[in-house]
Parts: structure tokens; sequence; C-alpha cells
């Protein structure tokens, strides 16, 4: 198979291309070439800013493919662009969506392919909507062969997946547990959420790949182990070696106290409760199962990070917010407890 990545060095596009290499498939990824460390031996890089549609066409030419892949592509105009470069160039398309543009509020927990989308909450997730109905189109009005994906929260090696985390990522949440401080929650921590290893994601993705079956499909690619968040965060403490001290605060208070996007990010998507029916997927791909377990993944995750201290990104400035939020709401405990007993 002979395969084109956009993007192809991040968490789920890394995964799949690792697999794919390893089993002697031609793969190239088409990006800036910023992080080629990462490339396994036999992919090829195209250097190329592919926000410049003409370099974009320069770079592959001559060249056609068994499948096209976006991993960068975020609104209508960049899908535009892929459209007008590789329309009778590649026997497939593929474009990575998000879960997260499932309806909002959901009209039920259990979420499949036919499930609507709308989310009034997240900017981001429109996007994706948008994206999705503007591939759909050409493939209905023209036959251009795509795929959607659609994965849910996909994690890696590099980053421990949670729900409240700053602009840095996740260490520093991982510092506070290790420092035996509290730890922010978003909701009381017991909706229902997935976390799905990439190299599960990749070996659904693959299955996909040169797939007759799913062109003109939209799949979702997710495990099937569902967890709550205080499940989550347990996890990851006892990963760690240290006891959870877990401060469950509503998602709409962190909203209105932060200037970081949690009305897109939880309410938009991790508050509420999902699972998901990946009956379409396996149909797609037989044999398919997400094999790694979220306590075993997460801890292989912990261990590598513990092992490269570049990984380790500090943030002050979130560290000191979750210092406020949680003492303002012990102080606020305390003042109605002492109203009550006056």
């Amino acid at each position: 198979m002979k395969a084109l990545f956009i993007g192809g060095t991040g968490t789920i596009s890394t995964a799949i291309t690792r697999l794919l290499a390893s089993k002697g498939h031609e793969i190239y990824l088409l990006n800036r070439g910023s992080r080629s460390s990462e490339v396994p031996d036999g992919v090829t890089v195209l250097k190329c800013d592919v926000s410049d549609e003409q370099a974009l066409k320069e770079a592959v030419k001559d060249m056609e493919f068994d499948v096209v892949s976006d991993f960068i592509a975020f609104v209508p105009s960049q899908l535009e662009r892929d459209y007008r470069v590789f329309k009778g160039k590649t026997k497939q398309f593929m474009f990575i969506s998000s879960a997260s543009a499932y309806q909002k509020p959901l009209s039920n927990y259990q979420i499949n392919e036919g499930t609507p989308l709308s989310n009034p909450y997240w900017e981001y997730s429109r996007n994706k909507i948008a994206c999705e109905e503007f591939l759909m189109q050409k493939y209905r009005e023209e036959g251009f062969p795509v795929t959607i994906v659609r994965p849910s929260h996909t994690y890696d090696e590099r980053s421990v997946p949670l729900g409240v985390h700053g602009r840095n990522g996740s260490w520093q949440v991982v510092k506070r547990i290790m420092e035996g401080k509290p730890v922010i929650i978003h909701g009381d921590g017991t909706s229902l959420w997935t976390m799905t290893h990439n190299s599960d994601f990749a070996k659904a993705y693959v299955g996909l790949m040169d797939n007759v079956h799913a062109l003109g499909e939209s799949v979702q690619i997710t495990s099937d182990e569902s967890l709550t968040w205080n499940q989550i965060y347990e996890s990851i403490a006892r990963a760690i070696g240290k006891p959870l001290k877990a401060v469950h605060v509503s998602s709409e208070f962190l909203a209105a106290c932060s200037d970081y996007d949690f009305t897109g990010s939880l309410t938009g998507d991790k508050a509420n409760s999902v699972v998901f029916d990946n009956t379409k997927l396996k149909r797609l791909v037989p044999g398919f199962c997400a094999e790694i377990r979220f306590d075993q993944g997460v801890k292989e995750t912990l261990e590598y990070i513990m092992q490269h201290p570049v990984l380790q990104q500090k943030d002050p400035e979130f560290d000191q917010w979750c210092d406020t939020v949680i003492s303002v709401l012990e102080e606020a405990q305390k003042t109605i407890t002492l109203q009550k007993d006056t």
C-alpha cells in the first residue's frame, strides 16, 4: 500500500506510521519536517508548508496514492484545498474528525455513528462538523472517495490524558499528585469517559485503509472500556504510588473562573457521559479489539515521561490557579458551615 499522511507525527498519526512502516508499506509524510527524528526508518518525509497550496501541488505533482490521510485539518478551507490537490490522485481520502462533534447535550449516553452531530459549546467541534459536511457532499455529488474517522480521547507515551489541565499539558497535575497536593476533577467525577491508547487506534485505522467498504462512511475508533473520571485519576495516582486527593468542582464554575477553554473542552466534551458502540468499526475491520486497558497504558505513559525530563513541562500559572480555586471553595464551605452553626 502506498499512503501519504498530511502531518504524520502527532499522537494518533505517529502510531499509525510506526505500524505501517513495520509492515513494509510505502509511506510518505508531508509536513515541515520539524519532528523528523521520530520518523521510522523507511518512511519518506516530503517537507512542505501545507498551507501553501501551490507548494503542496508541487510536492505531489508526479505521485498517486492508495490512501491520503489528513491529520491536521481543522476547518473546511483546509479540506477544500485537499480536495483540489488530491482529486484523482488517491483511491481513498481519510479525514480525522472528532467524537466531540456528537450532539451535546447527548440524548443518549451510548454513541454510534448515527448519533446526531451538534455541539453549540465548542467551535473546534463545529468546524469538524463543517469539514465532514463538505467532504460528504463531494462524495455524494462526485464520488470523491472519502472515509471520515472520529477519534475520542486518544493518548500515547508522551502525555497523561486528563480532564482538567493547563496550557502546558498534564505534567503539572501529575506533579501535584506526586507532591501530595489536591487535584481538581470536574463535576462529581462519576460521569463515564473512554480513553484509547494510540497503538490500539492505529490497528483499527490501518484496517480501514484501502478498504472499499469504508468509502463514504463515517467510523468512530475508540476502546470499549468505560471509566468514571474518579477511576481515571485513581489509576494515575496508583501508577505514581501516591494517594489521590480529589477536589470536585462543577464544570460551569471552572469555565467561569478561568481563561482556559473549559466551556468547550468540558461542557462541550468531557463533562458528558459517553459509551461508544463500535459495532460498525468491528464489521469493517473484523477481529479488531482494543487491548490496552487504561490503568496499564497510563502506567507505561508515566514510566516513559519519568525517563524523559523534556516531557515534564511545568505550569506554575495553572498550579497557582488550582490553589486559588481550591482555596476559594474551602473558604466558602467554612463560611457556610459557620453560618449554619450560629
